[in-house]
Parts: C-alpha cells; structure tokens; sequence
C-alpha cells in the first residue's frame, strides 16, 4: 500500500497515526495537490489528499473512509467499535474534529490569497466555528480520561490532529488556557509515537 499525502495536512495525520497505532507498513508518498506537478488527479479526481493506494491500485480517498478501511484490514488495536450506537458516537467524533480542520484549513487557503482579496468575515466565520467545536468538544469530554470508553479510540485520533493543527496554523488561538481537559488529553496523546512521529511540519 501506498499513502499519498503532506506533512501539513491533518487529515493525512489522522491516517498516519491510524496506521501507525494498527502497526500497518505503509509506504508515505509526499505530493501536494495545489502543485502544477501534483499527480493526486491522477488517483483521486477530487484532487485532495490523503489517497491510498492498494496493491491493486484501487485508490481510497477520504481519511474518514481511509481510517475505516484500515481498521477493518488487522483485528489488532481496534479503533472502532463494531457497530451500534457506541460506533455511531466515535464517528461522531471524528466528524466534529474533522469539522474544525474544515474550518481551519479554509481560513489558512483564505489568508494565503492576496491581501486586497482576502475576505476578513469569512476568515472570522471560520475562527467561529473552530470556538464552537472547541467548546462542543470539552463539553463532550467532560472529566472522561478518553474521549469514549476507558481507551483511546478513532475518537481521540482525530481530536488529537485536530488540535494538532490548530498549534500549527493558529498559535494565537489559546485553546489550553479555556479548555484544560482537552489539554490533558491533548498531552496524553502527544507521548505516543504515533503522535510524536507525525507531528505536522512545513
């Protein structure tokens, strides 16, 4: 298998680490789809990253279909519960944290346009949504050592890139200071080789 991904993007982050915690060899290939010579297109028509590669050369695009497919691959550390309502609220999970990377990554496309294009409400709208994710996921951890059950999950993957990239790209926003419980959890994650080895970098 091969990932096609970034070191910046954390939807690719939340791949590596999956693949990572299920201890699956996965050759990682760097293309960068706003390149002229990016080949993304190539295996994914909606030109983004990450996309997967199977031996068969069948693509997989989505980290959310990714991450899904690689739990199902090895019954070793499973990252999702099989079905019913406890899967349901993993995923529910993943989509809140991906929702905050959505709005992140679209405020870092629109500062990177020049000045006199910039739309500073869209950008404000953006950080809005990333303080209301924030909130909705402190309010859902509550004190519970683990966003769900008594383990680190696909759950705790995917908030563990989320604010990993909001460090990256957003070092002004002092989620720590308002949040402690996700910053508890945040450290917990952060001494896993999983995490430590995929720490985003330009």
């Amino acid at each position: 298998m091969k990932l096609i991904g970034s070191h910046t993007s954390p939807y690719v982050r939340k791949v590596r680490i999956v693949l990572a915690e299920k201890k699956i060899d996965c050759e990682f290939i760097i293309d960068n789809p706003w390149t002229d010579d990016s080949r993304v297109t190539q295996h994914n028509p909606l030109a983004r990253i990450p996309v997967l590669l199977l031996d068969d050369e069948t693509s997989l695009f989505d980290s959310r279909v990714i991450v899904e497919y690689l739990d199902s691959m090895t019954p070793n550390n499973k990252l999702l519960p099989a079905t019913g309502r406890e899967r349901i609220a993993v995923k529910r999970w993943e989509a809140l944290a991906d929702g905050i990377c959505d709005a992140a990554a679209s405020a870092v496309m629109e500062l990177k346009r020049p000045q006199g294009e910039q739309s500073p409400s869209w950008v404000e709208r953006q950080r809005r949504v990333i303080g209301l994710g924030l909130k909705e996921m402190a309010r859902e951890l509550g004190e519970a050592p683990w966003c769900q059950g008594n383990s680190p999950c696909l759950a705790d993957i995917a908030v563990g890139a989320a604010l990993g990239y909001l460090d990256f790209r957003f070092t002004e926003i002092d989620w720590r200071s308002e949040y402690p419980t996700l910053a508890k959890l945040q450290e917990k994650l952060a001494q896993r080789p999983s995490f430590a080895e995929t720490e985003p970098h330009d």
